[in-house]
């Protein structure tokens, strides 16, 4: 990862107080009502990973009717967007994700998804459950502004990426596909910005942390092969079941003896279980696939290690055989500390004194980890509950009742056209 040039705090406040002259008072009243248009547009057609057709279409006609250098088809159906400013300078990324989720949408709202497509074999509703609307609507928003304000030096390049949630079963996709195919150069990146709606946050605040802010995520498969019996005969079989109630309950120790909390998180589940088909007969097999979550590289490969110890040993002191697979879904996102120093005052300044707070390191995992190990990065929190809901009510995100609401999408595109043009102008 590329290292920021040092620049000192006086610097920097002399430099954002001269930066605000760059947007009027009325640039971000004057684009609300069209990106609140835009994201009922997007919520009420919504497309799966890897399958944003649509969506990639409607991006890029409105980025060609600003005059923005477009490219398709990165990444399946990303799109990206080129804008130069007055001068040379340094080139700066602004990230959007674009697909949405297999839920059907409970909320009564006009412009409620009726969308409907197969999902691992099952007929599903389709909804931006997660808020990715919002994230396209916004940067939609940003380029608009910036279109209009070139008066900065660099470059601005727009990602609008597919399949954040992760790519259909035997496809490539995401932002690692997208770094894969170059995304982060011509014109190559010096730094990248990026945000996520919280339906759990009030409109008007911004949440963020230094360093590890959302944990890497893997995905893992055990098999556990048994010897089939009659229920009544149990004896006579090796049983996968309570072989694998052992090695849960073996695993859990990772977490619990081995891994130093007090330095990061982490957490190793079990989410779904597949084993028998009569209640009288002991299988011969089971299945079981769950998630790992890490906040720290060395604390993820001693558990990614450990897994594969002490699997096959528990099942075999009951008598079993047992394989695991662990694949990596995303890394750990991760702010640059530097860089986000360094921004923070620009959040400060567009949000309000008193409204950006830095918060504790969630289990929740981002894909935006993949451009972060390359440049220098900086990801946050943007609230989407509406004022007069509790935090703590809202709900949460992939539900079929998540909502957030319209009037936090202004402060989206002025935090995200804000870093953009101080990180370009700053030294």
């Amino acid at each position: 990862m590329r290292t920021l040039q040092h620049t000192s705090t006086l610097f920097i406040l002399m430099s954002f107080s001269l930066l605000q002259a760059q947007f009027n008072k009325t640039t971000f009243d004057a684009i609300e009502s069209k990106v609140i248009e835009w994201r009922h547009h997007i919520h009420q057609n919504p497309e799966l990973s890897n399958r944003e057709f649509k969506t990639a279409e409607y991006i890029a006609t409105h980025l060609r009717s600003l005059g923005i250098e477009v490219q398709t088809g990165i990444a399946h159906t990303g799109v990206v967007g080129i804008l130069k400013g007055k001068k040379d300078g340094k080139v700066v990324a602004l990230r959007a994700d674009m697909d949405a989720l297999p839920v059907t949408e409970r909320n009564n709202l006009p412009y409620k998804s009726e969308v409907t497509s197969t999902f691992n074999g099952q007929n599903t509703g389709v909804m931006h459950a997660c808020g990715h609307d919002t994230h396209v609507a916004i940067l939609m928003g940003v380029a608009e502004v910036l279109s209009k304000n070139r008066n900065f030096p660099g470059t601005v390049k727009f990602i609008f990426q597919p399949a954040e949630e992760g790519a259909p079963p035997g496809e490539e996709g995401g932002a690692k596909l997208m770094v894969k195919e170059g995304v982060l150069d011509n014109p190559k990146v010096d730094a990248i910005f990026g945000l996520h709606i919280n339906s759990g946050t009030h409109v008007g605040k911004i949440t963020y942390k230094p360093g590890g802010m959302m944990a890497a995520s893997q995905r893992f498969v055990i098999n556990v092969k048994g010897k089939q019996a009659h229920g009544s005969t149990p004896w006579q079989s090796v049983d996968p079941i309570v072989a694998s109630a052992q090695i849960i309950n073996g695993i859990q120790t990772i977490i619990s003896r081995e891994s130093k909390l007090t330095k990061e998180g982490a957490v190793i589940s079990v989410g779904s279980i597949h084993s028998g088909i009569r209640f009288n007969i002991i299988p011969e097999s089971l299945e079981m696939i769950g998630t790992i979550r890490t906040l720290d590289r060395d604390m993820k490969e001693l558990i990614r290690k450990r897994l594969q110890e002490m699997v096959p040993t528990i099942a075999k002191a009951y008598r079993a055989e047992a394989t695991i697979d662990i694949q990596d879904g995303t890394d750990i996102t991760f702010n640059h500390k530097e860089l986000t120093k360094k921004m923070i005052p620009t959040l400060d300044r567009v949000a309000g004194s008193g409204n950006v707070y830095e918060i504790d390191a969630i289990t929740g995992a981002e894909d935006f980890s993949y451009f972060q190990n390359e440049v220098p990065g900086f990801f946050f929190f943007l609230g989407g509950t509406p004022l007069d809901m509790n935090e703590s009510d809202a709900p949460s995100h992939h539900t079929p009742s998540f909502i957030v609401d319209d009037a936090g999408m202004k402060l989206g595109v002025k935090a995200l056209s804000n870093l953009a043009v101080d990180f370009l102008k700053s030294k």
